[in-house]
């Protein structure tokens, strides 16, 4: 079925004296895949929630094929063919998938009886091409399985349009190719298909027409790809000044530059062994050292071992083997002492593992101040402001301290997190995808600070899915295969190089 047109009309939408979106208008037509791109903040989730039904807005319309879209509310939209895939999964990891699509679905049908609820949604599943069993819990999936799952989801109530926000945030590199070829399908089947996307590359990979937003206004309307370049994007998302020497996206581009030379050992690890984690492989003898004004690079499959050894390093699982930070012995040490030594993590999750999402924003931000004060008397009107001028520094979008942190966008959230993590005291930051869902401005700004550590005699290990990120940014790269070290590469190496040896191949 041909989707419809959608048409927004003059959209605002206010938080208190704050507009997200301001008379936000804009047109897709179905049978193409529209990329909605902008710098963190710029209102693209509020784009996407308004336009789903999530959101009412204060002001404007959504129409499809000139009939007006329930506002504000998710469930008659779906009923009117508009779905989402969120940036964060929304399936209830405690649930079999057959469960989820069912509580999902508008299909308002009863089942009698677990074996007939299982059958319905098994044949939808495979109809769909999800290729899993449904009787399989949520939480046993891998990310790409997940993701999978929530197009599903999406699809088995016959959306008609559909709305992807960031969904190469979440799953490896190496699977983006495979989305960006259902994403394509989806529109060649007549769909109306809207991506919000952050990498210029990946805009240009599947999109057929560009919509930026800046600030919540639109700057560039529904442009063909194929009347636009990267360089010209890049101008609208970020400004003219800005975008010098960013388009084609590199990773040290914006004068990334590494000047520290690598001095005494200061990470030792020995022998780390570990449990095995939820969809991610136990530690086996995994040994090496990191050296001041180093940045290492770990590359490997997701779930070959990169979170256990994340975990390991900053105390959060026991390990087996030894550890030790600058010549003292850390295996024992708990995760507090080890964060007083200097020990910083970028989370893997940043929604989830980063921040409280109900709390404030600013206690989540000051919250590793408390922690590291051993005694006195803590001043709450010096740690706000503390917090407003880190926030500032970081380029942080929002609206007040005290709004919760989980009201800002993805990408301010890492950028709060990394205004927490990233500080004077910093030695050894373990960094787990610090770049995922940042615009290009803001990944250079991390990078750049993550070098800085490193230069400044500190060092970093850089838990990336991004190859190039690795190459461009790493003093070497370790690789992790089944939870085992089973290479040292030279950042010189090729792409098919770190990739043989990531999934055990033989070299060409």
């Amino acid at each position: 079925m041909t989707g419809p047109r959608l048409d927004i009309s003059q959209v605002t939408m206010r938080f208190g004296d704050f507009a997200a979106l301001d008379d936000v208008s804009v047109s897709f037509e179905p049978g193409s895949v529209h990329a909605v791109v902008g710098q963190n903040g710029a209102g693209k989730t509020t784009f996407a929630r308004v336009v789903c039904g999530l959101y009412e807005p204060t002001d404007g319309a959504v129409y499809l094929n000139d009939k007006p879209l329930a506002a504000g509310d998710v469930i008659a939209a779906r009923k009117q063919g508009v779905d989402m895939v969120h940036q964060h999964f929304t399936s209830p990891p405690s649930m079999t998938i057959a469960e989820c699509l069912a509580m999902f679905s508008t299909d308002s049908r009863a089942f009698h009886g677990r074996r007939a609820l299982e059958a319905h949604w098994q044949k939808a599943a495979d109809s769909l091409g999800l290729g899993l069993d449904v009787k399989r819990r949520v939480r046993d999936l891998s990310v790409p399985q997940r993701q999978s799952l929530e197009i599903t989801r999406a699809l088995s109530g016959n959306a008609r349009v559909m709305i992807f926000d960031e969904p190469t945030a979440s799953i490896p590199a190496a699977d983006v190719p495979a989305l960006f070829e259902r994403i394509r399908s989806l529109a060649a089947s007549g769909m109306t298909v809207v991506v919000v996307l952050h990498k210029l590359s990946e805009v240009f990979a599947v999109a057929d027409t560009v919509t930026v937003l800046e600030r919540g206004r639109v700057t560039m309307a529904q442009t063909p790809v194929a009347d636009l370049t990267p360089d010209i994007v890049a101008r609208h998302i970020i400004g003219e000044n800005a975008a010098a020497g960013e388009a084609a996206e590199t990773v040290d581009g914006g004068g990334v530059t590494f000047t520290g030379r690598a001095g005494s050992t200061l990470l030792q690890a020995n022998a780390l062994k570990t449990k095995s984690l939820p969809n991610d492989a136990a530690l086996e003898d995994v040994s090496f050292e990191i050296r001041q004004g180093e940045i290492v690079g770990i590359a490997g499959v997701e779930g070959n071992g990169q979170r256990s050894l994340v975990e390991a390093i900053v105390g959060l699982i026991p390990s087996q083997g030894s550890l030790s930070l600058a010549g003292e012995d850390i295996t024992g040490t708990p995760v507090l002492e080890r964060r007083r030594k200097g020990v910083r993590a970028i989370p893997f999750e940043r929604n989830l593992e980063g921040v409280s999402s109900t709390s404030s924003l600013w206690p989540n931000v000051a919250i590793s101040e408390v922690m590291m004060q051993r005694s006195g008397i803590i001043s709450r009107r010096k740690l706000r402001a503390r917090v407003t001028e880190l926030l500032t520094k970081w380029n942080v979008s929002y609206r007040s301290i005290d709004q919760p942190a989980g009201q800002l966008s993805g990408g301010n959230v890492q950028r709060a997190i990394l205004s927490r993590e990233l500080d004077t005291k910093a030695v050894l930051v373990l960094a787990a995808q610090p770049t995922r869902g940042l615009d290009i401005g803001a990944i250079n700004f991390v990078q750049r600070s993550l070098t800085e550590i490193a230069n400044r005699g500190g060092a970093v290990i850089l838990v990336s899915s991004d190859l190039d990120e690795l190459r461009a940014l790493s003093t070497r790269i370790l690789v992790l295969r089944g939870g085992k070290l089973v290479a040292e590469l030279p950042p010189t190496a090729s792409l098919i190089d770190i990739g043989t040896e990531m999934v055990g191949g033989v070299h060409a």
